[in-house]
């Protein structure tokens, strides 16, 4: 069972990178000529959460650290529960 959907996802990574973006007080512009994505794609991205892998990370790698999205696939993690019995066994 999950509570999340991998369009909640989407809208939350864009949603982040956009607030790492105002904190740098980079422009779309700006990010785009450091990440060589294209602007439109960034407000694109910014507004709907849709882009490729590719260039999500490139976006990544200019607002935050590479690493911290690899470490999500090399640490062991806890799987999720499946139903409410093993919610409310932890």
């Amino acid at each position: 069972m999950n509570l999340i959907s991998g369009r909640d996802v989407q809208v939350a990574l864009a949603a982040y990178v956009r607030e790492r973006r105002k904190a740098l007080k980079w422009s779309r512009a700006v990010l785009a000529e450091r990440s060589t994505v294209p602007a439109p794609t960034i407000k694109k991205f910014e507004t709907t959460g849709q882009i490729s892998l590719r260039q999500f990370l490139l976006l990544w790698q200019c607002v935050d650290d590479l690493h911290r999205l690899q470490d999500l696939t090399s640490a062991e993690q806890k799987p999720m529960p499946r139903s409410l019995d093993e919610v409310l066994a932890q």
